[in-house]
Protein backbone atom coordinates (compact mmCIF):
# COMPACT_ATOMS: atom_id res chain seq x y z
CA UNK A 1 0.00 0.00 0.00
CA UNK A 2 2.22 2.91 -1.73
CA UNK A 3 4.62 1.94 1.90
CA UNK A 4 1.91 2.75 4.12
CA UNK A 5 1.14 0.36 6.99
CA UNK A 6 -2.35 -1.23 6.15
CA UNK A 7 -5.11 -0.41 9.09
CA UNK A 8 -6.10 -3.11 10.85
CA UNK A 9 -9.70 -2.65 10.85
CA UNK A 10 -11.63 -1.42 7.67
CA UNK A 11 -12.49 1.77 6.88
CA UNK A 12 -16.02 2.80 7.95
CA UNK A 13 -18.48 3.50 5.31
CA UNK A 14 -21.80 5.25 6.16
CA UNK A 15 -24.07 6.01 2.83
CA UNK A 16 -27.99 5.46 1.37
CA UNK A 17 -30.27 7.70 -0.13
CA UNK A 18 -30.62 11.19 0.17
CA UNK A 19 -32.41 12.83 2.92
CA UNK A 20 -31.71 9.59 4.98
CA UNK A 21 -29.76 12.04 7.59
CA UNK A 22 -26.61 10.40 6.66
CA UNK A 23 -24.75 13.91 7.41
CA UNK A 24 -26.50 14.44 10.75
CA UNK A 25 -25.22 10.85 11.84
CA UNK A 26 -21.52 11.23 10.59
CA UNK A 27 -21.41 14.80 12.84
CA UNK A 28 -22.19 13.14 15.91
CA UNK A 29 -19.82 10.22 15.54
CA UNK A 30 -17.40 12.73 14.88
CA UNK A 31 -18.29 14.88 17.89
CA UNK A 32 -18.06 11.18 20.04
CA UNK A 33 -14.79 9.53 18.53
CA UNK A 34 -11.60 11.01 17.66
CA UNK A 35 -12.27 10.98 13.49
CA UNK A 36 -13.16 12.78 10.32
CA UNK A 37 -15.17 12.63 7.62
CA UNK A 38 -14.37 11.92 3.86
CA UNK A 39 -17.21 13.01 1.66
CA UNK A 40 -18.07 11.07 -0.90
CA UNK A 41 -20.93 13.15 -2.36
CA UNK A 42 -20.61 14.38 -5.86
CA UNK A 43 -21.66 18.06 -5.85
CA UNK A 44 -20.02 18.68 -2.49
CA UNK A 45 -16.61 19.47 -3.78
CA UNK A 46 -17.95 22.73 -5.21
CA UNK A 47 -17.60 25.68 -3.69
CA UNK A 48 -20.79 27.53 -3.40
CA UNK A 49 -22.95 24.63 -3.67
CA UNK A 50 -24.40 24.97 -0.29
CA UNK A 51 -28.19 24.91 0.16
CA UNK A 52 -28.69 22.63 -2.93
CA UNK A 53 -25.73 19.99 -1.66
CA UNK A 54 -27.43 20.21 2.24
CA UNK A 55 -23.99 20.46 2.59
CA UNK A 56 -22.39 20.70 6.17
CA UNK A 57 -21.49 24.29 7.62
CA UNK A 58 -18.64 25.87 8.00
CA UNK A 59 -19.29 25.62 12.25
CA UNK A 60 -20.30 21.70 11.80
CA UNK A 61 -16.84 21.43 9.73
CA UNK A 62 -14.88 23.24 12.48
CA UNK A 63 -16.59 20.44 14.60
CA UNK A 64 -15.65 17.77 12.69
CA UNK A 65 -12.87 17.61 10.30
CA UNK A 66 -14.25 17.23 6.56
CA UNK A 67 -12.65 16.39 3.56
CA UNK A 68 -13.27 16.43 -0.22
CA UNK A 69 -15.66 19.49 0.21
CA UNK A 70 -15.38 22.95 -1.24
CA UNK A 71 -12.22 21.19 -3.31
CA UNK A 72 -13.38 22.62 -6.47
CA UNK A 73 -14.73 26.12 -8.17
CA UNK A 74 -17.66 24.62 -10.03
CA UNK A 75 -16.14 25.25 -13.64
CA UNK A 76 -13.77 22.67 -12.55
CA UNK A 77 -14.18 19.07 -14.08
CA UNK A 78 -13.69 16.30 -11.46
CA UNK A 79 -13.72 12.88 -12.38
CA UNK A 80 -14.43 9.97 -10.52
CA UNK A 81 -10.50 8.69 -10.72
CA UNK A 82 -9.93 12.25 -9.36
CA UNK A 83 -12.05 11.52 -6.08
CA UNK A 84 -10.48 8.78 -5.51
CA UNK A 85 -7.03 9.85 -5.50
CA UNK A 86 -8.33 12.73 -3.03
CA UNK A 87 -10.69 10.52 -1.34
CA UNK A 88 -7.23 7.55 -0.56
CA UNK A 89 -5.15 10.38 0.58
CA UNK A 90 -7.50 12.10 2.80
CA UNK A 91 -7.92 8.25 4.46
CA UNK A 92 -4.12 7.67 4.77
CA UNK A 93 -3.51 11.33 6.31
CA UNK A 94 -6.38 10.90 8.74
CA UNK A 95 -4.67 7.14 9.53
CA UNK A 96 -1.39 8.46 10.04
CA UNK A 97 -3.35 11.06 12.78
CA UNK A 98 -3.76 8.24 14.62
CA UNK A 99 -7.95 9.17 13.86
CA UNK A 100 -10.54 7.27 12.03
CA UNK A 101 -11.55 8.15 8.69
CA UNK A 102 -15.73 8.14 8.01
CA UNK A 103 -16.13 7.77 4.63
CA UNK A 104 -20.02 9.45 4.07
CA UNK A 105 -22.22 10.01 0.97
CA UNK A 106 -24.54 8.90 -0.84
CA UNK A 107 -22.68 8.76 -3.90
CA UNK A 108 -23.01 5.10 -4.96
CA UNK A 109 -20.25 5.17 -8.16
CA UNK A 110 -17.73 7.43 -5.69
CA UNK A 111 -18.03 4.16 -2.89
CA UNK A 112 -17.85 1.72 -5.45
CA UNK A 113 -14.42 2.73 -6.66
CA UNK A 114 -13.35 3.22 -3.58
CA UNK A 115 -14.41 -0.27 -2.43
CA UNK A 116 -14.04 -2.31 -5.22
CA UNK A 117 -11.14 -0.50 -7.51
CA UNK A 118 -11.22 1.74 -10.68
CA UNK A 119 -11.42 0.39 -13.80
CA UNK A 120 -8.58 1.60 -15.74
CA UNK A 121 -9.86 3.78 -18.38
CA UNK A 122 -8.56 6.10 -21.11
CA UNK A 123 -8.03 9.32 -20.72
CA UNK A 124 -10.82 11.43 -21.56
CA UNK A 125 -11.58 12.33 -25.61
CA UNK A 126 -12.94 15.87 -25.54
CA UNK A 127 -13.96 16.02 -28.98
CA UNK A 128 -15.84 12.89 -28.93
CA UNK A 129 -17.02 14.21 -25.38
CA UNK A 130 -18.04 17.51 -26.89
CA UNK A 131 -20.15 15.50 -29.50
CA UNK A 132 -22.07 12.99 -27.35
CA UNK A 133 -22.89 16.18 -25.27
CA UNK A 134 -24.74 17.48 -28.47
CA UNK A 135 -26.51 14.56 -28.88
CA UNK A 136 -27.78 14.93 -25.14
CA UNK A 137 -28.73 18.92 -25.99
CA UNK A 138 -30.54 17.85 -29.21
CA UNK A 139 -32.26 14.54 -27.86
CA UNK A 140 -31.90 13.82 -24.15
CA UNK A 141 -30.34 10.88 -22.75
CA UNK A 142 -32.07 8.10 -24.31
CA UNK A 143 -30.47 7.25 -27.66
CA UNK A 144 -26.90 7.56 -25.60
CA UNK A 145 -28.13 5.32 -23.29
CA UNK A 146 -29.88 2.79 -25.29
CA UNK A 147 -26.42 2.29 -26.88
CA UNK A 148 -24.54 1.92 -24.09
CA UNK A 149 -27.84 -0.57 -22.87
CA UNK A 150 -27.40 -2.80 -26.16
CA UNK A 151 -23.09 -3.56 -25.26
CA UNK A 152 -23.58 -3.35 -21.39
CA UNK A 153 -26.39 -3.55 -19.17
CA UNK A 154 -24.19 -3.51 -15.85
CA UNK A 155 -22.57 0.11 -17.11
CA UNK A 156 -26.50 1.36 -17.87
CA UNK A 157 -27.21 0.49 -14.54
CA UNK A 158 -24.53 1.82 -13.09
CA UNK A 159 -24.21 5.49 -14.74
CA UNK A 160 -27.62 5.58 -12.66
CA UNK A 161 -28.52 8.63 -15.69
CA UNK A 162 -26.71 10.44 -14.61
CA UNK A 163 -25.53 12.79 -18.26
CA UNK A 164 -22.26 12.91 -17.36
CA UNK A 165 -21.37 9.15 -16.75
CA UNK A 166 -23.14 8.24 -19.82
CA UNK A 167 -20.68 10.33 -22.16
CA UNK A 168 -17.98 8.90 -20.55
CA UNK A 169 -19.41 5.31 -20.66
CA UNK A 170 -20.23 5.54 -24.47
CA UNK A 171 -16.99 7.64 -25.26
CA UNK A 172 -14.94 5.01 -23.81
CA UNK A 173 -17.24 2.25 -25.57
CA UNK A 174 -16.34 3.88 -29.19
CA UNK A 175 -12.89 4.35 -28.15
CA UNK A 176 -12.37 0.92 -27.31
CA UNK A 177 -15.36 -1.10 -28.19
CA UNK A 178 -15.22 -2.40 -24.38
CA UNK A 179 -17.44 -1.58 -22.37
CA UNK A 180 -16.33 0.16 -19.67
CA UNK A 181 -17.81 -3.05 -17.29
CA UNK A 182 -15.46 -5.31 -18.84
CA UNK A 183 -11.60 -3.19 -18.18
CA UNK A 184 -9.95 -4.05 -15.57
CA UNK A 185 -9.93 -2.71 -12.34
CA UNK A 186 -7.06 -1.05 -10.10
CA UNK A 187 -7.47 -3.03 -6.88
CA UNK A 188 -8.80 -0.84 -3.35
CA UNK A 189 -5.90 0.29 -0.88
CA UNK A 190 -8.25 -0.14 2.14
CA UNK A 191 -10.91 -2.70 3.23
CA UNK A 192 -14.26 -1.37 4.49
CA UNK A 193 -17.35 -2.20 5.66
CA UNK A 194 -20.40 -0.76 5.24
CA UNK A 195 -23.60 0.58 6.58
CA UNK A 196 -26.18 1.82 4.24
CA UNK A 197 -29.42 3.42 6.08
CA UNK A 198 -32.50 1.61 4.46
CA UNK A 199 -36.03 3.31 5.71
CA UNK A 200 -39.24 2.67 4.26
CA UNK A 201 -40.18 4.80 1.18
CA UNK A 202 -43.06 5.91 3.46
CA UNK A 203 -40.79 7.27 5.68
CA UNK A 204 -38.37 8.99 3.18
CA UNK A 205 -40.61 10.64 0.41
CA UNK A 206 -42.11 13.22 2.83
CA UNK A 207 -38.88 14.21 4.05
CA UNK A 208 -37.59 14.41 0.45
CA UNK A 209 -40.17 17.20 -0.11
CA UNK A 210 -39.20 18.87 3.22
CA UNK A 211 -36.06 18.95 2.02
CA UNK A 212 -36.76 20.54 -1.58
CA UNK A 213 -38.92 23.50 0.14
CA UNK A 214 -36.56 24.02 2.80
CA UNK A 215 -34.02 24.54 -0.04
CA UNK A 216 -36.42 26.85 -1.54
CA UNK A 217 -36.88 28.97 1.15
CA UNK A 218 -33.25 29.35 1.86
CA UNK A 219 -32.32 30.71 -0.75
CA UNK A 220 -31.21 27.97 -3.67
CA UNK A 221 -32.63 30.44 -6.56
CA UNK A 222 -29.83 33.29 -5.32
CA UNK A 223 -27.34 30.07 -5.09
CA UNK A 224 -27.96 29.18 -8.62
CA UNK A 225 -28.11 33.35 -10.06
CA UNK A 226 -24.83 34.16 -8.11
CA UNK A 227 -23.08 30.71 -9.26
CA UNK A 228 -24.02 31.35 -12.64
CA UNK A 229 -23.16 34.93 -12.77
CA UNK A 230 -19.65 33.70 -11.60
CA UNK A 231 -19.26 30.81 -13.09
CA UNK A 232 -21.15 30.94 -16.96
CA UNK A 233 -19.53 27.61 -17.99
CA UNK A 234 -20.03 25.38 -15.17
CA UNK A 235 -21.52 22.25 -16.91
CA UNK A 236 -20.45 19.35 -14.39
CA UNK A 237 -21.33 20.88 -11.62
CA UNK A 238 -25.22 22.16 -12.99
CA UNK A 239 -26.06 18.34 -13.51
CA UNK A 240 -26.61 18.23 -9.77
CA UNK A 241 -30.20 18.11 -9.18
CA UNK A 242 -31.57 21.45 -7.72
CA UNK A 243 -29.22 23.42 -10.05
CA UNK A 244 -30.10 22.36 -13.48
CA UNK A 245 -33.53 22.87 -12.87
CA UNK A 246 -33.13 26.34 -11.15
CA UNK A 247 -31.24 27.49 -14.24
CA UNK A 248 -33.40 26.63 -16.35
CA UNK A 249 -36.01 29.20 -14.46
CA UNK A 250 -33.94 31.65 -14.45
CA UNK A 251 -33.56 31.26 -18.14
CA UNK A 252 -37.10 31.77 -18.75
CA UNK A 253 -37.82 28.17 -19.85
CA UNK A 254 -40.19 27.57 -16.63
CA UNK A 255 -41.79 29.28 -13.94
CA UNK A 256 -40.63 29.00 -10.07
CA UNK A 257 -43.44 26.62 -9.15
CA UNK A 258 -42.58 24.53 -12.17
CA UNK A 259 -38.83 25.13 -11.27
CA UNK A 260 -39.42 23.65 -8.03
CA UNK A 261 -41.89 20.45 -8.78
CA UNK A 262 -38.87 19.52 -11.49
CA UNK A 263 -36.43 19.63 -8.24
CA UNK A 264 -38.88 17.23 -6.20
CA UNK A 265 -39.62 15.14 -8.82
CA UNK A 266 -35.63 14.29 -9.61
CA UNK A 267 -35.19 13.94 -5.84
CA UNK A 268 -37.40 11.55 -5.63
CA UNK A 269 -36.16 9.28 -8.72
CA UNK A 270 -32.95 9.79 -7.66
CA UNK A 271 -33.51 8.34 -3.95
CA UNK A 272 -35.15 5.61 -5.98
CA UNK A 273 -32.17 4.91 -8.07
CA UNK A 274 -30.00 5.08 -4.92
CA UNK A 275 -32.37 2.33 -3.59
CA UNK A 276 -31.35 0.01 -6.89
CA UNK A 277 -28.06 0.87 -6.36
CA UNK A 278 -27.09 -0.22 -2.81
CA UNK A 279 -29.48 -3.14 -2.73
CA UNK A 280 -26.45 -5.10 -4.51
CA UNK A 281 -23.95 -3.12 -3.28
CA UNK A 282 -21.10 -5.76 -2.66
CA UNK A 283 -18.53 -6.48 0.44
CA UNK A 284 -19.30 -6.42 4.41
CA UNK A 285 -22.47 -4.31 4.18
CA UNK A 286 -24.87 -3.75 7.20
CA UNK A 287 -28.51 -2.17 6.42
CA UNK A 288 -30.14 -0.70 8.69
CA UNK A 289 -34.16 -0.19 8.00
CA UNK A 290 -33.98 3.13 9.82
CA UNK A 291 -32.48 6.36 8.82
CA UNK A 292 -31.76 9.82 10.68
CA UNK A 293 -32.44 10.18 14.47
CA UNK A 294 -34.29 6.88 14.41
CA UNK A 295 -30.92 5.00 13.05
CA UNK A 296 -28.25 6.36 15.60
CA UNK A 297 -28.15 3.45 18.18
CA UNK A 298 -27.47 1.00 15.57
CA UNK A 299 -24.92 3.57 13.24
CA UNK A 300 -23.06 4.27 17.13
CA UNK A 301 -23.46 0.11 17.60
CA UNK A 302 -21.93 -0.54 14.32
CA UNK A 303 -19.54 1.91 14.68
CA UNK A 304 -18.08 0.70 17.62
CA UNK A 305 -17.43 -2.41 16.19
CA UNK A 306 -14.26 -2.94 14.42
CA UNK A 307 -13.67 0.38 14.29
CA UNK A 308 -11.41 1.10 17.03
Amino acid sequence: MRGTKTPSHPIPVLTGPTATGKTELALRLGQRYPMAVVSADASMVYRGMDIGTAKPNAAQRQQVRHYLIDLLFPSQAFSVSDYLQHAEEAIQETLEQGQIPLVAGGTGYYIRALSEGLFELPEPDPLLQAELWKVIEAKGIEPLLAELEAKSPQDALRVQRNPRRIVRAVEVLRRTGIPPAQIPRRAPRFRYKKLILWPAWEWLEPRLQARVEQMFQQGLVQEVEALLAAYPQMPTALQSIGYKEVALYLQGACTLEEAQQSVLRATRAYARRQYTWFRKEPGEVTFVPRGGEEAWAEVRTWFDTGSA
